[in-house]
């Protein structure tokens, strides 16, 4: 198995330092690399990092924020286009979006050279994503079920309040329970 990348094999602290200086406009890769390398050294740590495993992470993040900004952005203009929309048919559409990702991803990763430093972080990404489609899936089944025993009350409901009705409007047990009955659609 391929061994981490030095950006990988970072102290959690510093690898979070890392990010902050890539994310600052004002401060250069040269100097980010300097930075995490004299705070490496000054925590004791004598692993340094390379101007090129800075630069292929900055790049990694810069894509990733590139893919979240254009997920975002998809994301607004659907829920701006379905705000009116029952909050089941917008979990549904989440649910489908996702799984067009998956799908999208796992097509992308066939047709790509996977360096022996990428490959660890493939494995573990398609083993989030398959983890992540299984729980929409169950959550899907979830919330159909949840709208079926809902609707299933109110039916419930709607027929007692009727046979209530139809009993104090003088109209017999037996045609009030017919009409509780076709409500439930038993009859």
């Amino acid at each position: 198995m391929p061994r981490p990348s030095s950006i990988e094999q970072l102290p959690k602290d510093i690898l979070e330092k890392l990010q902050a200086l890539l994310r600052d406009p004002r401060v250069n890769q040269l100097e980010v690399t300097q930075q995490i390398n004299d705070l490496l050294e000054v925590e004791g740590h004598e692993e340094r990092v390379s101007k090129s495993a800075v630069n292929r992470y900055s790049m990694k993040m810069d894509k990733v924020g590139e893919k979240l900004k254009q997920s975002r952005e998809m994301a607004e203009m659907w829920i701006a286009r379905l705000g009116a929309q029952p909050q089941g048919q917008l979990g549904h559409l989440v649910n489908e979006m996702l799984r067009t990702m998956a799908f999208d991803l796992s097509l992308n990763m066939q047709g790509q050279e996977v360096t022996d430093e990428e490959l660890p972080g493939q494995v573990k990404m398609l083993k989030e994503l398959s983890t992540a489609v299984h729980r929409l899936e169950q959550a899907a089944s979830e919330n159909t079920k949840r709208e079926k025993e809902i609707r299933k009350q109110m039916a419930e409901e709607a027929a007692e309040a009727a046979a209530e009705v139809a009993g104090s409007a003088g109209i017999s047990k037996e045609a009030a329970q017919e009409i509780k009955d076709k409500i439930l659609g038993i009859a």
